[in-house]
């Protein structure tokens, strides 16, 4: 019988989205752009405070869509990848909000996901919205089992969809995606069960 396999022992886990298994360097500091069509869908779900703060902004594609939507937004990222009025900052360092009380919406790296979930939630006042665009696999591990049990989220919107986040912003040259990803919204303050629906 002829062997028709041709993968190796990192096929399955590259499959399953897991970073620290695959043939490919992630990159340097985790930027992978997210579908602009992802925020479009959440909008025709969830509304949001008229000020949103987008505090890993990279190119601007969540921003964008935002304005587009009539939001007036902050848009910062730990490094200036040339989408005009990026204010440079380190989120993770940011001791409070400023200004206008912000919801919070933005795809985090995803080795830092748990603490920008964490630091959003403590910057900001009672009420306040933070979506987080994250793998469905977020949910997984003790660690972040403890960031539920005192942070629950309020609602989870997985894709039905394979929605792609692009290395670099180069959606031109990503392929199809096998990673399942979800929509995260927490509303400070909120103790409630989490309710889990879907979006196309």
């Amino acid at each position: 019988m002829s062997k028709d396999w041709t993968g190796n022992t990192k096929s399955i886990y590259t499959t399953l989205g897991a970073s620290n298994h695959t043939d490919y360097e992630r990159e340097t500091n985790d930027f992978y752009a997210t579908d602009p069509k992802a925020l479009e869908l959440l909008l025709e779900l969830e509304a949001f405070s008229p000020y949103v703060w987008e505090p890993a902004c990279g190119q601007g594609h969540l921003s964008e869509v935002l304005k587009a939507h009539g939001y007036k937004v902050k848009s910062s990222d730990i490094i200036d990848r040339g989408y005009p009025g990026t204010e440079k900052l380190d989120f993770l360092q940011v001791p409070s909000q400023t200004g206008p009380s912000r919801d919070i919406i933005t795809n985090p790296p995803y080795k830092l996901a748990k603490e920008f979930v964490k630091h959003a939630l403590d910057i900001s006042m009672d009420s306040t919205k933070v979506a987080m665009f994250l793998k469905v696999q977020f949910l997984e591990g003790k660690e972040r089992r403890k960031l539920f049990e005192k942070y629950p989220p309020k609602v989870i919107y997985v894709s039905s969809s394979r929605l792609i986040c692009a290395m670099n912003g180069a959606f031109e040259k990503a392929s199809s995606s096998a990673v399942a990803y979800a929509w995260f919204i927490w509303e400070k303050g909120y103790k409630g069960n989490t309710i889990v629906r879907w979006f196309n």
